[in-house]
């Protein structure tokens, strides 16, 4: 796995932004663990959205994040030459966005706690999680991790009733 993304003479343009879109905005590139990275670069985003109209964006994220990583992981084989590369995160992206879709904007400490429990969830791959990964193109490499996002996503709205 290069260190280094490929150029954007080497891609075009459009597939320079296709990289920095699959690749989370190059957190895919950290040199340890690049879906720990990408989770956390989500959580940045997350913690920048509005307060006002945080549902919206939170679905409006989910929505585009999916259909993106879905939609480009021929991109990502080709440039990569596996079905999903480390260096593919905006599948944690999708599924943090699902892990903290909730009518309120998640405080420092839900979203850190969004991070962990989504994290441990997506590692952990919970049933149907590991199959999902068997689906065609990046509708493999994104549906288990919203499905680690669901798992996650119960988990920590249980904590805010019962807990925080």
């Amino acid at each position: 796995m290069s260190s280094l993304p490929p150029t954007k003479e080497k891609l075009g343009l459009l597939g320079f932004f296709k990289l920095s879109l699959i690749t989370g905005f190059f957190s895919g590139y950290s040199p340890i663990a690049p879906g720990t990275a990408g989770t956390a670069a989500a959580c940045v985003l997350v913690y920048f959205l509005p307060t006002e109209s945080f549902l919206a964006w939170t679905i409006g994220l989910v929505i585009a994040s999916t259909l993106i990583s879905g939609f480009l992981g021929g991109f990502s084989y080709r440039v990569f030459g596996r079905k999903d590369p480390g260096h593919f995160t905006l599948d944690e992206f999708a599924g943090l966005f699902v892990t903290v879709l909730h009518p309120d904007k998640p405080d420092l400490l839900i979203l850190v706690l969004a991070f962990f429990i989504f994290r441990v969830f997506d590692i952990v791959k919970p049933v149907p999680a590991r199959n999902a990964e068997s689906l065609p193109g990046g509708w493999g490499i994104v549906t288990d991790d919203l499905i680690a996002g669901i798992y996650a996503n119960v988990l920590l709205l249980g904590l805010r009733l019962w807990v925080l």
